[in-house]
């Protein structure tokens, strides 16, 4: 799966352990930074991957930040974007099934590197439900656009 995946100054140690991970496991991964020892602006990194992913180059994204909170509210501004701050890996099943969510966020301050790939594995791997979930997935793609709900 191509996968993106960016990163701030907080965590720079656990993306470069992701993409070390995602890449034995057979990912394709773009790395869009940042840089050890530089301080950054998570909202820059976020759009850099979500970027990608809403256009069509990236299968899914993963930022990461301090708390994961930031960096999400970030890429989700990005139309096309259902990004999620994950917190388990029950979340990050739940994300997939029923919200088709396209980039997860991680907090580096908040688990360790081995969580993060954990749950980013899991992410991953669990697909889309659709069925009933289908129309509320459509239903917060209108919301993004500010149309109205449809019902």
């Amino acid at each position: 799966m191509k996968i993106a995946i960016a990163s701030d100054h907080a965590a720079v140690e656990e993306r470069l352990a992701l993409v070390e991970h995602l890449r034995s496991r057979g990912h394709d991964v773009t790395d869009f930074g940042c840089e050890r020892g530089e301080s950054v602006d998570y909202p820059d990194y976020a759009a850099l991957a979500a970027n990608a992913v809403a256009e069509g180059k990236a299968e899914r994204g993963i930022l990461i930040c301090g708390t994961g909170i930031g960096i999400c509210m970030a890429a989700g501004k990005v139309n096309g974007i259902r990004a999620a701050t994950l917190s388990d890996p029950w979340s990050a099943e739940m994300t997939r099934r029923h919200n088709d969510a396209n980039v997860a966020c991680f907090g580096a301050r908040i688990h360790s590197a081995k969580a993060i790939q954990r749950m980013a594995d899991v992410f991953l791997e669990t697909t889309f439900d659709g069925g009933r979930h289908t129309d509320r997935v459509a239903k917060i793609m209108a919301l993004e656009k500010g149309q109205p709900v449809p019902s």
